[in-house]
């Protein structure tokens, strides 16, 4: 069983703020990656937490993510906007797009941006917060047009990415968090339970002949296997449906995409699609809270099913993980911890202490 030991925030924080600055990362993008990948292991979702820094160094050190450097403003309209990142830190991005956004939505009530071309975003829970908590709803779509593992539903060879998308809504208490791939895994997991020598619970990929599989071997075959749409193999129509959405949303919309393979050659790629909606614009702010709040209850006080102990909401368990490690430290798989202490040996940078238990 893979050990889990943990490390104090503040230390964490500015241990990943002095690896990214070492690789020549100007302070404000390596303090916005840095805190961004803090902020995936504070919530949960540890595939996109620190376990990404370690191969982000490497991304810098190959010349895939770029460092230095602003976005191109390709389009700017009243409540529009579209950016070619040019491969640039994609947390950095991500945060320098909120901030773009806020006033269009707040004058407009609806504001949109696509960033096309991004290097990696991280975890997007992480920006549904920072919107929420300044009331706003949001909504963010992301694809790599680089990478495809996702076959479409009735197919047997990739096209997409997972393509996830996610959604931040305002409550009066902890906002709502959806965060979901169109596919039934995603590439991040079906990499650490392969590592693993592990089987998923339940079907969730197709070997190359298009027979369902639990194994992640089935991937890295020649030709390679495929990851389920959302649904499997008899609804994944809903999964397809949704990742031609996130298609839409962002590659087309953005005008950079799989039909540019010339473009597109040489390490991680993000497009992304991120609206805000400003609550003031519609019914307002309390009357979105109250029939938010119904629904929030309604859905708590729901009788459980038999083995449930009660009925959660997406984004609560990631709430009491934020409030829980705060306190006692994050937790780090043996492998994410020794691929960053490997890091900071080789530029000579202090790695934290774990917390005493």
């Amino acid at each position: 069983m893979t050990s889990l030991q943990r490390y104090p925030v503040p230390a964490l924080a500015a241990f990943a703020r002095d690896l990214l600055r070492s690789a020549s990362m100007p302070p404000e993008k390596a303090a916005a990656v840095a805190d961004t990948l803090l902020d995936g292991d504070l919530l949960g979702h540890d595939t996109h937490g620190l376990a990404l820094l370690a191969p982000y160094m490497d991304q810098i050190a190959k010349g895939f993510m770029q460092v230095a450097g602003e976005p191109e403003v390709l389009q700017d309209r009243a409540a529009v906007a579209v950016w070619d990142g040019h491969r640039l830190p994609g947390p950095w991005l991500m945060r320098e797009a909120l901030e773009a956004l806020k006033p269009k939505a707040r004058r407009y009530g609806t504001a949109s941006l696509v960033v096309r071309n991004s290097h990696h975003i991280a975890c997007l829970a992480s920006y549904l917060r920072k919107a929420t908590e300044e009331g706003f709803m949001a909504f963010i779509a992301s694809s790599d047009p680089t990478v495809r593992t996702v076959a479409p539903h009735g197919g047997t060879r990739a096209v997409f990415t997972p393509n996830p998308m996610a959604m931040g809504l305002p409550t009066s208490g902890p906002p709502v968090l959806v965060d979901i791939s169109s596919s039934i895994t995603t590439n991040s997991m079906v990499r650490r339970l392969g590592a693993a020598g592990q089987l998923f619970p339940e079907d969730c990929l197709l070997d190359a002949a298009g027979v369902p599989s639990r194994d992640p071997a089935v991937i890295s075959t020649e030709p390679p296997g495929t990851l389920l749409p959302l649904g499997g193999v008899s609804a994944g129509h809903k999964g397809y449906g949704m990742a031609l959405y996130v298609e839409a949303l962002t590659s087309a919309l953005g005008g950079y995409g799989r039909a540019d393979p010339h473009l597109l050659e040489g390490g991680w790629c993000a497009n992304v699609y991120l609206q805000l909606h400003d609550l003031e614009a519609y019914a307002g702010q309390g009357e979105y809270v109250r029939q938010m709040d119904w629904i929030v209850e309604a859905c708590q006080t729901n009788p459980p099913q038999p083995g449930v102990p009660a009925v959660r909401l997406p984004g609560q368990r990631a709430a009491e993980n934020v409030t829980r490690r705060m306190a006692s430290g994050v937790p780090l798989r043996d492998e994410v911890a020794r691929a960053l202490q490997q890091c900071a040996a080789a530029r000579q940078i202090p790695f934290p202490s774990a917390v005493e238990r």
